[in-house]
């Protein structure tokens, strides 16, 4: 029986409860004829709770497509999205909003700080926009563990960008969500705040129980993954477990390599 199968069959609900992020038969297609633009091509993946993932491939692979379908931003033209065991596929405008305010996280690469807010407001943010009661203590705590401790008063433009990056990470906990999407995270950061933010990331997962799932172009910041996930032309093309810069460096290249070969034959047809 095929994963497909399997999520149709309710029997098979307990058992997939065990999956933070399910995408089955996933298709995202833009425009029409001609100039259609697929940028997802039945992509099936499943992804385990307290997992820690990083999505990977050349410009234009549907890397950023994947993100959007799985966290409920945009929905896929065919196939299913289930997010801790429930199909938000076909959920209004009005349900998905409510859902990734409570059981979903963001870390953009921009951080989308509100500067008018104090840091402590802005990690409360989610739970104020969710119409949860503010837990500031949470909230304390959470910056505690992002090394902000004492910082809770300041505005976003008094921190520098590591440390915007750390409130963004707090905030996106700061609604224990099921999981946690990060958009080239670390991409606005200096080597070293990145390897401290990734560590924070990783700290989520193995602490926590968080489930992280992280687009990004940097091999260095994908081996802080448990799972690096390769994506070629709006496909699955190949992935590793337990990856290490080198390696996953080898596998992009080889990526970007087999891409220009298809363009060059292409252009020669």
């Amino acid at each position: 029986m095929t994963r497909r199968q399997q999520a149709g069959n309710d029997s098979q609900r307990g058992a997939d409860e065990a999956y933070a992020v399910e995408l089955l038969g996933v298709r995202r297609s833009y425009g029409s004829g001609s100039s259609t633009v697929h940028g997802l091509r039945g992509v099936d993946l499943s992804l385990r709770r307290g997992s820690f993932t990083a999505v990977m491939g050349p410009s234009g692979s549907g890397k950023s497509t994947l993100l959007q379908c799985a966290a409920g931003l945009d929905r896929p033209t065919e196939g299913r999205v289930l997010l801790g065991g429930e199909d938000i596929t076909g959920l209004s405008e009005n349900r998905l909003t409510e859902l990734r305010r409570s059981r979903v996280g963001f870390v953009f690469q921009s951080f989308n700080l509100l500067p008018s807010l104090s840091v402590e407001q802005n990690v409360l943010l989610p739970q104020r926009l969710a119409g949860r009661r503010l837990d500031v203590r949470q909230a304390r705590h959470l910056l505690d563990q992002v090394g902000l401790a004492g910082l809770g008063r300041r505005r976003p433009a008094e921190l520098s960008g590591g440390q915007q990056q750390r409130v963004a990470i707090a905030r996106a906990l700061i609604t224990r969500p099921e999981v946690v999407f990060g958009d080239e995270p670390t991409g606005a950061l200096d080597t070293v705040t990145a390897r401290e933010v990734l560590g924070l990331l990783r700290q989520a997962v193995d602490s926590m129980g968080a489930t992280v799932v992280m687009v990004t172009h940097d091999p260095a910041a994908a081996a802080h993954a448990d799972r690096v996930l390769f994506l070629a032309d709006g496909m699955f093309a190949g992935e590793l477990y337990r990856p290490d810069p080198a390696s996953v460096e080898a596998r992009m290249s080889a990526l970007v390599a087999a891409g220009r070969d298809r363009a060059c034959a292409g252009a020669a047809a």
